[in-house]
């Protein structure tokens, strides 16, 4: 043992030797407690002197001293506390014992400071982009992306730092090589039971990097649509239209097809169909329909079609396309076309209404008809008149 050290252990034990009249653990705890109020002291002399050093700094050095102001103070204490308890006249056992749970704390609370400096790195990123704007894909694509990896790193930190600690402890320390290297039984085991949780922590992984789905995108999954609202390290969250949550393991949007309305951007072509009769005016409808999706204010100002899309045995089928700046929007604005254009056909072009026609052989009596009503007369009552039947 070097010499100094030697004086200074021989100065030590003089100095317990002055205050024999205590009894041991007064001792020990006059001294622990001496050196826990000088960790305390030195943490707020180097919390001010940090401070300062910081005061002229980015935000981001500012909000990571801030944030590890209560994990410095636990560091610190931690320390005095290993200091004190080396130095008192505790017996050597339990004071080895003591300064083992003291270096597996010091490494716990070094992971909680890491996360912390985690924590503040992804809250000054994500502050660079508003997810609130309407063109928010850049937003939504570096959010997804942060958040995901963030869950990711989380769980690698505590992992490592749990190895870390166990390896501290003689009588844990092949539980933390095995839980860092994942070799041994306990290895196997553990990822056997991991097994499903390590395959949504790499699909997260894949997700954040390919970005098949982001926050706030509008998704149809399991036959429901939604918007997806949160991406854990394990799971995705979709809020669908009526509020309910469908909750669905990040592998799902590995492994299953399913719909993005936004995967690119949010504009979206919106359909409505009608089904009208075989004597319907399609041009006098198609400039009803075009006024009414000019007038509208949730049209995008872009795409505006009408066109006969099938005959079937009795109607057409007509369908009418127009385009929205989003999925939301391009719901409303179908809505709005249906309930438009039923009501220009019915006040205004009745003959576009569906019809069924009957036919009897010529010199037959005709079948009791509905008597008129008004000016639409049968055909207003959904008959129509065979062109051999005079007119009564």
């Amino acid at each position: 043992m070097p010499p100094e050290i030697t004086n200074l252990t021989r100065e030590i034990v003089a100095l317990w030797r002055r205050f024999d009249w205590l009894p041991e653990w007064a001792v020990v705890a006059l001294v622990l407690l001496v050196f826990v109020g000088g960790g305390w002291l030195t943490h707020k002399v180097a919390f001010a002197v940090l401070r300062r050093l910081v005061k002229n700094r980015d935000v981001f050095w500012r909000g990571v001293v801030e944030r590890a102001r209560t994990k410095l103070r636990v560091l610190i204490i931690i320390i005095g506390v290993g200091i004190g308890v080396t130095v008192s006249p505790m017996d050597p056992a339990p004071s080895e014992d003591i300064r083992d749970v003291l270096v597996f704390l010091f490494v716990l609370a070094l992971g909680w400071l890491a996360s912390g400096v985690l924590d503040m790195w992804t809250v000054m990123h994500l502050k660079r982009f508003n997810i609130a704007t309407e063109d928010n894909l850049v937003a939504r694509k570096h959010l997804t992306q942060t958040r995901i990896l963030q869950r990711v790193a989380k769980v690698v930190l505590v992992i490592v730092t749990v190895g870390l600690a166990l390896m501290t402890i003689s009588g844990f320390r092949q539980w933390g090589v095995s839980l860092l290297a994942s070799a041994g039984v306990v290895g196997i085991i553990a990822g056997l039971a991991l097994q499903p949780i390590l395959t949504n922590m790499v699909a997260g992984i894949q997700i954040a990097l390919t970005q098949p789905i982001r926050i706030d995108d509008a998704v149809i999954v399991e036959g429901e649509w939604g918007n997806v609202e949160e991406i854990t390290s394990t799971y995705v969250v979709v809020k669908i239209w009526d509020w309910r949550r469908m909750v669905l393991p990040l592998s799902y949007f590995i492994t299953t097809p399913f719909q993005n309305w936004t995967r690119e951007n949010a504009r979206l072509i919106g359909s409505a169909f009608f089904y009208v009769d075989y004597e319907a005016p399609i041009d006098r409808l198609r400039a009803a329909f075009e006024d009414i999706v000019r007038a509208s204010s949730h049209w995008d100002g872009d795409v505006q079609v009408m066109q006969v899309t099938d005959i079937t045995e009795r109607v057409l089928q007509v369908r009418c396309l127009a385009s929205a700046r989003n999925a939301g929007v391009a719901f409303d604005l179908r809505c709005e076309i249906r309930e438009k254009l039923m009501a220009f056909m019915r006040d205004h072009c009745r003959e576009a209404l569906p019809k069924d026609r009957i036919e009897w052989p010529q010199g037959e009596a005709a079948p009791n008809l509905p008597p008129r009503d008004g000016e639409g007369g049968r055909a207003a009552a959904g008959w129509g008149r065979p062109s051999s039947v005079p007119e009564e």
